[in-house]
């Protein structure tokens, strides 16, 4: 994002002086320009300018050759001998540049250079070296290590040079202790990506006094004539695009001017290196880096083409399939027929040489070197759509690539030229052409129909008309009429987001501040539906019980891939087809949206006990993805209209369903109370409880039906089950296999569920629970233990002692399962604790007799027989 300086913001807005980089930031964000950060130097004095007084080569044996130097750092810096005389530091240095007489950067012993490298004396090759004389590099401000900065070649002019006196501080000379305003751009203020769009936005929150450099620029403009053969022009450029994004030309305007016999010894001058470099760029040389200054300062990408290498005429066009390019960078890109090229005709062959992918980066061939002597300025307007798409093909972050991405003004190419024109008449003494080529085809825009009133319709701000007028004015609009509070309002060419009169009502907001906008609760509807839905209040019943039982709820990413499948021991070539694919997914290793949630609550576990956590017991509530491969196409919806209600429903045909479900994943100890108490490992008993309570909590009596074969392969065997509501499966619960256990690197005997809510919530009943009234009879409580064939369930001989004891049975609850050598290897011991009370009368011992009777012979039924 862009570093801002205040010291080049002052070049167009009037910045108070005592402004720090903290009231900067403050000031920005009123108008929508975030602090991302204030960068502080890395670098801590004394670093200062040395005068090399002799510099003695020695070689070494290693084949190296140091310099032992003495350098003179001023009266303060300098040593003192035994006399009391001040005498020049002795250095040691291995720069191949190192000579007597030079003026360099010295870092004294106390300085720190960035990666907290602390300077300090030091023998090396024989002698003490009493500082160190810096590269770019090592004080970070550039990646140039080839040797050390002499600043003579340094941008500094004869008399700058002259006047540099040893033991001045190089901190405040390269404006090394100044910070920098990282801000953060939105992809809609594309202007904001360089100094002019940033003082306007300082001109908006302050009313600071504003100075547009494009206005000055264009007064100096050559006559712009149209290219035809009655007018002569620097150099024929055809745009030909056979293949346009959704139909847009891929460049609506290319404006190229030259200049000529350039010095081949000009070197960037201080005040530009400095500034790039703080901006981040890596000062190259005068052809490079005025086009990026230009880029940086009033925010149109540029490139330089050496001339003597260009065959004209320029053609811009699309890719051919199986073209290939080498860029800038070295790296050679295999081009799509989407990529947009700058191209030139070498041989009379029309459009055969790649020069450029437009607006991204250009190739190899017709960069500018230390010998070029003519160059061609190029500026141009390139489809948006087009430059995100080559840029992200080709992996190019280029900053101009950013800034096309985002929007460029369509206006500003001449400007931008001219610009460019002039730095280098004065920095390589270059002679500019009054005859630039200029390729215009951007359409002109269409004003905007905005009623006023919209600003108080939409935000609440009630404002003048005239205020509003003043402000569409002051962000660059032309605003006609006014009448009736209606107005004719042509945006900016810089501002290509501005297309709709609610843009204008936001920007109007923006500058009035959005803390003006007033805070009015909305009304509570006075008919219909209020408060939650049924469906709303039973899934916060299940997070609330949940919760209490002491689960943690997380959230995951619904994204699963192959790795996952085979955690949970899922068939891939099965899974696959019946699974929503992603085509643009966030991680390659994940295309798939989850058919469960506990696949990935499984991922969330895993991290949580990997970074050292212990009986982590987790739960989610999310929805799935069940992709049906005989569902119909869905439908490809026309833009800027409502669909029709066929078109929506042909929509809802084509979607996955998607419903909601709850799991969880316990792991570790159930109960742990520490040193010398009880302590139990989590098992298929812990999330069975869960379900139940979940039962209670919801009324629904879930039974749980256990597989005797096909059991799923995520489970363990004989400690699964399916969890079911009225004859309905609705979910499962149990521990988790343990190949399961290892491959997810989870405890043995890790437990789980998962139900299915969308299911269970449509067979739950709606209707208010009918109270009934407390007994204030005595109650009987009686403990009754079976002995039982072991195919015989629990909840069947529980459901027999319920129909048994009839509506005289107000509690009932197993307390006790017991298989051992005291009892058949074939049978095993149910107890039951029973509550029998009457709601008219007090229970007779005859009556209680009567009913544990019936009990006796229900269960005997089932083979059952009460023990004494």
């Amino acid at each position: 994002m862009p570093m801002i300086d205040i010291d080049w913001l002052r070049d167009h807005v009037e910045v108070p002086e005592d402004t720090t980089y903290e009231q900067l930031a403050k000031d920005l964000v009123k108008v929508g320009l975030e602090e991302e950060e204030i960068h502080h130097s890395q670098l801590t004095g004394p670093i200062v300018v040395g005068y090399v007084v002799d510099a003695t080569p020695e070689p070494q044996k290693n084949g190296k050759i140091i310099n032992w130097c003495h350098v003179d750092v001023g009266e303060q810096y300098n040593d003192t001998d035994e006399q009391g005389n001040k005498i020049p530091r002795g250095i040691v240095c291995g720069a191949p540049n190192m000579a007597a007489g030079e003026k360099v950067v010295v870092t004294l012993p106390g300085a720190v250079l960035p990666g907290d490298f602390k300077i300090e004396p030091r023998k090396t090759y024989g002698h003490i070296s009493d500082g160190m004389c810096a590269s770019e590099r090592e004080l970070g401000l550039g990646d140039s290590h080839e040797g050390i900065i002499l600043l003579r070649n340094y941008g500094f002019s004869k008399e700058e040079y002259e006047a540099l006196q040893p033991g001045d501080d190089v901190m405040e000379l390269l404006h090394l202790n100044n910070p920098l305003l990282e801000i953060n751009i939105t992809p809609d203020r594309g202007y904001a990506f360089s100094y002019r769009g940033v003082a306007r936005e300082y001109h908006h929150s302050t009313g600071a006094q504003y100075h547009d450099p494009v206005e000055e620029l264009n007064t100096h403009l050559p006559e712009i004539n149209d290219i035809d053969e009655q007018h002569k022009h620097d150099i024929d450029v055809i745009v030909e695009d056979n293949n346009p994004i959704h139909g847009v030309t891929g460049c609506d305007r290319y404006y190229a001017r030259i200049v000529r016999n350039i010095n081949p010894d000009a070197v960037t001058p201080n005040w530009m290196r400095r500034r790039l470099t703080r901006a981040g760029m890596r000062p190259i040389s005068p052809a490079v880096d005025i086009t990026n200054y230009v880029m940086l300062d009033i925010g149109q990408p540029m490139h330089a083409f050496d001339l003597d290498k260009i065959e004209p005429p320029i053609v811009v066009r699309r890719a051919n399939e199986g073209e290939k390019l080498t860029t800038l960078d070295g790296k050679e890109h295999n081009l799509h027929v989407e990529d947009l090229l700058i191209t030139d005709s070498p041989n009379g062959e029309k459009a055969s040489r790649i020069l450029a992918i437009a607006g991204v980066m250009g190739g190899l061939y017709g960069e500018v070197t230390s010998q070029t002597k003519n160059v061609l300025l190029e500026a141009a307007h390139f489809d948006p759509v087009s430059v995100a798409r080559s840029s992200r093909r080709h992996k190019i972050p280029s900053e101009a690539a950013r800034r096309f991405e985002r929007g460029v003004d369509t206006e500003l190419q001449p400007a931008a030229v001219a610009m460019a024109a002039q730095l280098f008449e004065q920095l390589a003494q270059g002679e500019v052409s009054q005859t630039p080529t200029n390729v215009n085809t951007v359409q002109r825009r269409m004003p905007i129909n905005f009623k006023s009133d919209e600003v108080q319709r939409i935000t609440g701000l009630e404002l003048d008309v005239n205020r509003i007028s003043e402000i569409l004015t002051d962000i660059g609009c032309t605003v006609a009429g006014g009448g009736n509070g209606e107005f004719s309002v042509t945006a900016p060419s810089w501002r290509p987001d501005l297309n709709e009169p609610c843009d204008l009502v936001e920007e109007v907001a923006r500058l009035v501040g959005y803390d003006e906008i007033p805070v009015v609760v909305p009304p509570a509807p006075v008919s219909g539906h209020v408060g939650l839905t049924f469906a709303q209040k039973l899934r916060r019943c299940v997070a609330n019980e949940l919760a209490e039982y002491g689960l943690d709820e997380t959230l995951s990413y619904p994204f699963v891939g192959s790795q996952d499948f085979k955690d949970f021991r899922y068939d891939e070539q099965a899974v696959a087809p019946v699974s929503v694919e992603l085509a643009n997914p966030l991680a390659g290793d994940r295309p798939y949206l989850r058919r469960n949630v506990l696949i990935t609550l499984a991922q969330n576990v895993q991290r949580n006990i990997r970074r050292g956590l212990e009986n982590v017991s987790l739960y989610e509530l999310g929805h799935v993805y069940l992709w049906d491969p005989n569902a119909p196409a869905i439908p490809a919806l026309p833009g800027a209209e409502r669909p029709s209600d066929e078109q929506l429903q042909a929509l809802d045909a084509g979607l996955p369903e998607q419903p909601l479900h709850v799991a969880a994943l316990l792991t570790g100890k159930a109960i742990h109370d520490g040193w010398l108490k009880d302590d139990r490992n989590v098992d298929w008993t812990d999330s069975v409880e869960i379900v139940q309570r979940l039962g209670n909590r919801l009324h629904a009596d879930f039974v749980l039906e256990q597989p005797e074969q096909d059991v799923p392969e995520q489970w363990h065997p004989g400690r699964f089950a399916y969890v079911t509501y009225n004859s309905v499966r609705v979910g499962m619960v149990g521990e988790l296999h343990p190949r399961v256990n290892e491959a997810l690197g989870v405890p043995e005997h890790s437990a789980a569920f998962e139900l299915n809510l969308t299911a269970l919530f449509g067979l739950l009943n709606n209707k208010p629970l009918q109270a009934k009234p407390i007994s204030t009879f005595p109650l009987v409580r009686q403990d009754l233990a079976f002995t039982a064939p072991k195919s015989l369930s629990a909840l069947q001989l529980r459901n027999a002692i319920v129909d048994a004891a009839g509506s005289v049975l107000e509690q009932i609850e197993l307390f006790d399962v017991f298989e051992g050598k005291q009892i058949a290897s074939d049978m095993k011991s149910l107890a039951f604790a029973i509550t029998l009370r009457a709601s008219d009368k007090t229970l007779e011992s005859d009556e209680i007799e009567a009913i544990r009777a019936r009990i006796v012979e229900r269960t005997e039924a089932l083979g059952a027989k009460l023990r004494a």
